[in-house]
């Protein structure tokens, strides 16, 4: 079983992410958001979980940087930010929550995961129970427990976060204006996610509250709720952009480069 997820898993990698060029640099260790060293691109998880006749809906996005422009003035390579939709899918409805939740441990145990993951799952519908017997069975990352509200602002309390609809939907369709969030090409239920999104809209209460949901009866939303809490888990972990030195590649090589450049030449301590 193993092996046939990490060649799923192959078979659905983003062929329209941007490939690494020539030029680009190493990959320095960084901080990642368990604390640990790593690797510079995470994987972020969002879940869906879906109720007696609704379905489960699993999204994979990647946080990558990549290599953009040269620049002149800095000596460096610009830093791009991107985050990518690597994988989409759907468990059947009316599966137990045991097996449901058994398949997200799977996904986060996939050797492109395993170590370098967080998981956000919406905890509104199905209640404490389901996300106590997920953390029980351990799926080696961070779980991040959501209930999403109508509220206008987010909250955090006793291991849940409180996120607004609103901000979830709104930030999505910001991902996807500004060029951030790509999709892969291929995916299995890439053609439904498009529809999902086609069919949301805001509407506003009698109370004066706005409110986010498909206009057509019988239309699913479940994967538009799993790429969105996939997206926020990024955005958690990494609330800003790259800033300062950080948003162009450098290493201390580079740096001894320049100011060699700079000198036209070796340091008189060479030559001596």
């Amino acid at each position: 079983m193993a092996s046939e997820l990490c060649s799923d898993w192959q078979a659905k990698a983003c062929p329209t992410a941007e490939r690494k060029k020539k030029h680009d640099r190493p990959r320095k260790a960084m901080v990642c958001p368990t604390g640990e060293m790593g690797a510079m691109d995470w994987y972020f998880v969002g879940v869906d979980f879906g109720q007696a006749r609704d379905y489960t809906a699993i999204a994979v996005v990647e946080r990558a940087e990549t290599t953009g422009a040269w620049d002149a003035v800095k000596f460096a390579w610009k830093k791009e930010v991107s985050l990518q939709l690597r994988y989409l899918e759907r468990v059947a409805r009316g599966t137990p929550y045991t097996d449901v939740i058994r398949r997200v441990v799977q996904v986060t145990r996939w050797p492109d995961l395993a170590g370098r993951c967080r998981l956000a799952v919406d905890g509104t519908g199905v209640g404490r129970p389901v996300v106590d017997l997920l953390r029980n069975e351990r799926p080696g990352c961070v779980v991040m427990a959501v209930n999403i509200t109508s509220g206008l602002k987010e909250t955090s309390e006793g291991g849940y976060y409180g996120v607004p609809k609103r901000d979830l939907i709104v930030g999505l369709q910001i991902l996807l204006q500004r060029g951030v969030l790509r999709i892969a090409a291929g995916l299995e239920y890439g053609a439904d996610l498009v529809k999902e999104m086609t069919a949301m809209e805001v509407k506003i209460s009698a109370s004066g509250h706005e409110q986010c949901a498909a206009w057509r009866e019988g239309t699913h939303d479940d994967l538009v709720f799993a790429v969105a809490l996939a997206c926020w888990n990024a955005q958690n972990a990494y609330p800003n952009d790259p800033a300062g030195g950080e948003q162009w590649w450098t290493n201390q090589h580079q740096a001894d480069a320049a100011r060699i450049f700079r000198k036209g030449g070796k340091d008189k301590k060479d030559k001596k």
